[in-house]
């Protein structure tokens, strides 16, 4: 066990709930936040050193409430996990203001506030920072104007926040999920588009939300002490291929 805590926001499901648990794992409490009060109450069954604690990070006042309740149940914040976010996938031209302003409310807002709030208690223990973005803040495609655009705007803040709390010792990286198989993803991708993901990532597959969460609690961790101001894709190559050629792809046998 250590006394090191960790604050993941969005810990309901998917990545959000397996960074928690393997935090967990590693000896860590956690308080674990998410605006789904039913799922969380879920997610929590059966894991020991955790705190729920229901709160909307779009909303100021209850950011507050959040980091309050968490330095009441454990005294400290060693790391915030800004894992929180929503998916909003259309035309530009289907795009209203109402909708952009709920992307960029929980996932850019979201991060902002959150961090702002547990600054002070970060300081104290020299914490780190990591912002969930994801590939689409590094590459352009369709139908994501507000949510590619709200993630490249974390990749920045997330620069900004390194540059400024470095001098207190607070450490602050982005990471930028590839195609991962969560239950949402594996609801809505058709077969097209899982082949499609596939014939253009070096990995030829798919990542596991466990496998970002140990990217995640990496650099989280004091294994990352000299890590700071980067953006990392956990993508299978994704990003590094951009459009590829899968016809070119060397056969290999399954």
């Amino acid at each position: 066990m250590t006394d090191k805590v960790a604050l993941v926001t969005g810990a309901a499901r998917g990545i959000g709930l397996a960074t928690a648990e393997l935090f967990l794992e590693s000896g860590w409490r956690v308080a674990m936040i998410d605006r789904d009060a039913p799922e969380l109450e879920k997610a929590l069954q059966g894991l020991d050193n955790a705190r729920a604690i229901v709160a909307d990070v779009s909303i100021p006042d209850q950011v507050e409430r959040m980091i309050a309740e968490s330095m009441g149940a454990f005294g400290r914040i060693d790391a915030l996990i800004n894992n929180a976010g929503v998916a909003d996938f259309g035309p530009i031209e289907e795009t209203t203001f109402a909708r952009w302003r709920t992307v960029m409310e929980t996932n850019l807002d979201g991060v902002f506030l959150c961090t702002q709030a547990a600054i002070p208690h970060l300081k104290e223990t020299r914490g780190s920072i990591v912002n969930i973005a994801s590939i689409s803040g590094l590459r352009a495609s369709t139908l994501r104007v507000a949510y590619g655009t709200s993630k490249a705007a974390v990749i920045q803040l997330s620069l900004q926040q390194a540059a400024e709390l470095g001098e207190y010792g607070i450490r602050v990286n982005a990471v930028a999920p590839g195609p991962v198989a969560t239950k949402l993803a594996m609801a809505v991708h058709s077969q097209e588009i899982i082949d499609a993901y596939h014939d253009h990532m070096p990995l030829n597959r798919y990542g596991s939300e466990r496998e970002l969460a140990e990217v995640i609690c990496f650099l989280a961790s004091d294994k990352a002490s000299y890590v700071t101001g980067q953006c990392i894709a956990v993508d299978g190559g994704f990003e590094g291929t951009g459009i590829g050629l899968p016809a070119l792809r060397v056969q290999r046998p399954d």
